[in-house]
């Protein structure tokens, strides 16, 4: 004889789903935050680029100044892209954290004691 289906998740656990809910909106709105800073920020610091470009009096300068922009922008580059990996990592595991828990939930139901 088999054992029943266990209940849906959302009815079985009602504030464990709303709390599951507030979770992913959370970090779905600090990774969509951490984008518009991110980009805020490249369009900022290219301005202020581009103005620090012009204002160079001899190529040596233009190029010393270039290659110092170019370190600069490489390392904001990695530091960025780790902060985005971190959040979107949050968001993943935190839209996936159901799916885990049913999946424990079925394991246990068909498993033997």
């Amino acid at each position: 004889m088999s054992k029943p289906a266990p209940p849906n998740q959302a009815e079985a656990h009602p504030a464990a789903s709303a709390e599951h809910g507030d979770a992913f909106s959370r970090a779905t709105h600090e990774l969509t935050k951490a984008y518009q800073d991110l980009a805020a920020r490249n369009a900022k610091n290219l301005s202020d680029a581009m103005k620090s470009l012009a204002s160079v009096k001899t190529p040596a300068e233009f190029i010393e100044l270039q290659q110092k922009l170019i370190k600069q922008g490489v390392e904001a580059a990695v530091a960025d892209s780790r902060h985005i990996a971190t959040l979107t990592t949050t968001v993943f595991t935190t839209a996936f954290e159901p799916v885990k828990h049913r999946i424990a939930a079925v394991k246990s139901a068909v498993t033997p004691p």
